[in-house]
């Protein structure tokens, strides 16, 4: 007999958690305001931010700068884990997965830059590659509005 699905978090509990998730993210971190990051989609681990001047790094091809690209990579990592943390705990309460939000923080990074940043709007997406109960994986793509793909990563982040 195949293995039963794990139980999932009730419907108005998941929204609450996303809700949770865009707030900490498209409000609450400055930073990712500065860089016009928001969240594009949950199902995917996506975020996008548009190309804007005080973006640029190298000022005659108007190409993106290398902070912003990896703090964006940075920053859709943490939330594939926020997303997966989400899944992997479906029988805890709203307060105890926002209290698992509090605890994640990024210990390694690693950011290989494949093309220039240039486009007029990027999309990051986020996998993770492994979940334990202290540390978690993830691999991340940066590209762009016309699909290039501009910048992978990698980063593995405390979670506990």
């Amino acid at each position: 007999m195949p293995p039963a699905d794990p139980p999932e978090h009730a419907p108005a509990e998941t929204s609450r958690v996303h809700a949770l998730i865009r707030s900490i993210f498209d409000d609450r971190i400055p930073f990712n305001q500065v860089l016009g990051l928001h969240v594009e989609s949950f199902e995917q681990n996506q975020m996008g931010f548009a190309m804007r001047p005080d973006l640029v790094g190298h000022f005659d091809f108007g190409r993106l700068h290398g902070g912003v690209i990896s703090a964006t990579l940075d920053v859709v990592g943490s939330f594939a884990l926020m997303n997966a943390i989400t899944a992997k705990y479906p029988g805890e309460t709203y307060e105890q997965i926002a209290g698992r939000f509090k605890r994640i923080g990024t210990i390694d990074l690693r950011v290989d830059y494949l093309h220039p940043g240039q486009g007029k709007h990027f999309i990051a997406e986020g996998e993770v590659t492994r979940l334990g109960g202290r540390l978690g994986s993830t691999r991340m793509t940066l590209v762009n509005d016309v699909g290039k793909l501009i910048a992978t990563g990698a980063a593995v982040y405390v979670v506990s």
